[in-house]
């Protein structure tokens, strides 16, 4: 695997930056015709690339399809959305159940007899 590749920025876990995804895609769509089909063009231009998987990319074509608004589906930017609203929904229930313990706990001490 190519070292200067990986770590590089971009989503989180990604192998490849963005300049490799931009590159793919625009050489996919300047090579499609001279292919018999989409798998042959990936792989060729992952094998130029040096990414791993054909189907690599093949999905940063779709979702560039998608992003472009040529394909219906959840665009990046959606996807990102909805990746911080998790997040952020989760920290909500983490903040809850901390007061939900606190008030149990202080309830109780009110409930206690005073000496």
């Amino acid at each position: 695997m190519n070292k200067e590749i990986k770590g590089t920025k971009g989503r989180k876990g990604s192998k490849y930056p963005p300049e490799i995804r931009t590159q793919a895609v625009g050489m996919y769509h300047n090579c499609r015709g001279e292919y018999t089909s989409n798998v042959t063009a990936a792989r060729h231009i992952a094998n130029l690339l040096g990414v791993t998987s054909f189907d690599t990319i093949l999905n940063w074509v779709k979702q560039d399809q998608i992003d472009k608004g040529v394909v219906k589906d959840m665009t990046t930017e959606e996807h990102q959305e909805v990746r911080r609203l998790k997040r952020e929904v989760a920290e909500l229930k983490r903040a809850n159940s901390i007061l939900k313990a606190a008030s149990i706990f202080f309830a109780a001490e009110l409930d206690r007899p005073q000496s």
